[in-house]
């Protein structure tokens, strides 16, 4: 469950999107790779307590790398409440970036899916402009990204038609 504190009272979260799980075995491939690299270590190198040593270490380094690309992608994810859209970005480690926008600033939202495993696993990228400063906030792997497009736009018109009704009256 997503818990955000500095919602206003009247707000709800309305969608939260976060990356594809093609992510992860993206990170598993990499996990095979390391294997197949300890394995030819060994062969190449003989077992020497050197050999030991070094594999131990690459296998240090490698969970680190792993551990820190894991968290880079599971902690990237929008917002959209009733009001705004949050996006949250895991830059790198302990490293963070949180860009909020009313959904009125929201000018356009696109989605993109390219190559043949984006469309057969259903991923592409999903890019929202606003009209403020940082101009893009863009996703890459979102998962369904052509119907998170459409409905971020739905909830965008959704709420100026109803602040429009509100300021004509």
């Amino acid at each position: 469950m997503l818990n955000l504190e500095n919602l206003r009272p009247w707000e709800k979260v309305i969608m939260v999107v976060k990356r594809h799980w093609i992510v992860y075995v993206i990170l598993f491939i990499y996990f095979i790779l390391a294997i197949t690299i300890s394995i030819a270590l060994y062969v190449i190198l003989w077992v020497s307590s050197l050999t030991h040593l070094w594999n131990i270490f690459i296998w240090l380094m490698f969970s680190l790398f792993l551990y820190i690309e894991w968290l880079n992608h599971e902690l990237d994810m929008y917002v959209v409440t009733n009001n705004r859209v949050i996006w949250i970005e895991q830059i790198s480690f302990l490293n963070r970036a949180v860009s909020e926008c009313n959904l009125w600033q929201v000018q356009e939202v696109n989605s993109k899916t390219s190559w043949l495993f984006a469309n057969i696993l259903n991923y592409g990228t999903l890019s929202i402009q606003t009209a403020w400063n940082k101009t893009t906030l863009q996703m890459d792997f979102c998962p369904d990204s052509i119907q998170a497009a459409r409905k971020i736009l739905n909830v965008v018109d959704d709420y100026r038609d109803s602040h429009q009704t509100i300021k004509s009256e």
